[in-house]
């Protein structure tokens, strides 16, 4: 359930859509863009977008419009098979129980979302590769803690930072190492 975010507490925040097909959020008094909406929606705050003429509710039409944005600008995560079944699902007896039956999936999967998460972790590092796919995760843990150490909350653990440092090092000097056999073997 979104967040009810009106100035009273007591409704959605209402942006006006007018003729010009501009944006205007009417708790901020500021003309806002499909981003900020997008943003919001990430937030959970509830709003509500009407048409500035006809005070009609065209909510589903605008975030209708920023799924088309964000598919379009290559951030695609709606796969083409599903589009095609769901077009084939307008006109169809069981139409009226699709929009519930989505709502109730996603919801069930962002409450669920770190589960899933795990899963996907334990997956990844399980099996004959997984001893590999742990280390790769650690070097990755590692080289993001050295290289941007307030993300990782290091700047309070100097030492362990240039452990952590060291350790990167020594492991990309014998990888460098490596390479230079490998190169020096294709040349002989």
């Amino acid at each position: 359930m979104a967040r009810t975010a009106n100035k009273n507490g007591d409704g959605p925040i209402i942006i006006k859509k007018y003729a010009n097909r501009r944006l205007y959020n009417t708790q901020s008094s500021k003309y806002i863009t499909l981003d900020f909406l997008a943003e919001l929606t990430r937030k959970d705050i509830d709003f509500k977008v009407v048409d500035a003429k006809s005070n009609e509710d065209i909510t589903h039409g605008v975030l209708t419009q920023i799924i088309m944005d964000e598919e379009n600008s290559g951030q695609q995560m709606l796969p083409v098979g599903f589009l095609k079944q769901l077009i084939a699902m307008y006109g169809d007896s069981m139409q009226g129980m699709v929009p519930q039956f989505l709502e109730t999936s996603m919801d069930n999967f962002r409450k669920n979302q770190r589960q899933v998460q795990e899963v996907i972790e334990t997956a990844i590092t399980s099996g004959p590769f997984g001893h590999l796919a742990k280390q790769n995760i650690e070097f990755m843990r590692s080289a993001r803690e050295a290289l941007m150490p307030n993300l990782g909350n290091l700047t309070s653990k100097k030492p362990e930072r240039d452990e952590t440092v060291a350790e990167l090092k020594q492991q990309i000097a014998a990888l460098q190492a490596q390479i230079d056999r490998m190169a020096a073997d294709r040349a002989s």
